[in-house]
């Protein structure tokens, strides 16, 4: 059996490389200071987006909840909001109404493409009225 401390590393691990972060994921330090041959493991406790992404990963849904994509088919950039039917629901990252699309339709975003978004969203955002 490997070391508590090893297991929630990889645990650790794991969710960073589906984009989940447990901020306070550790061992239990009371079990892990005692003689119990097992000790726990706290997983701690996360804001609502952390825990849908985490739900999200657990049903299989792919791409997880919150992840950020491009539709192929037109260009356009959003974020995952839920899977519903067979198709994935997408809200642009600029705000506005969420579009349907089939899951083989959508690749991961670019960080930089999602950034520009946000920059331009900013931008028209701080536009005075003319």
């Amino acid at each position: 059996m490997r070391p508590t401390e090893e297991v929630v590393e990889t645990l650790r691990s794991a969710l960073r490389g589906v984009g989940v972060v447990l901020p306070s994921l550790c061992v239990d330090p009371v079990t892990g200071a005692s003689d119990e041959p097992f000790a726990l493991v706290e997983l701690g406790r996360c804001n609502v987006r952390v825990a849908e992404r985490l739900a999200s990963v657990v049903r299989g849904e792919r791409p997880p909840f919150g992840t950020f994509v491009t539709d192929v088919r037109d260009g356009r950039i959003g974020e995952v909001r839920g899977h519903v039917g067979g198709v994935v629901q997408v809200r642009p990252v600029v705000g506005g109404k969420e579009w349907d699309c089939p899951p083989g339709s959508l690749e991961p975003a670019l960080p930089d493409d999602v950034l520009r978004e946000q920059v331009r969203r900013a931008n028209t955002a701080a536009r005075l009225p003319t």
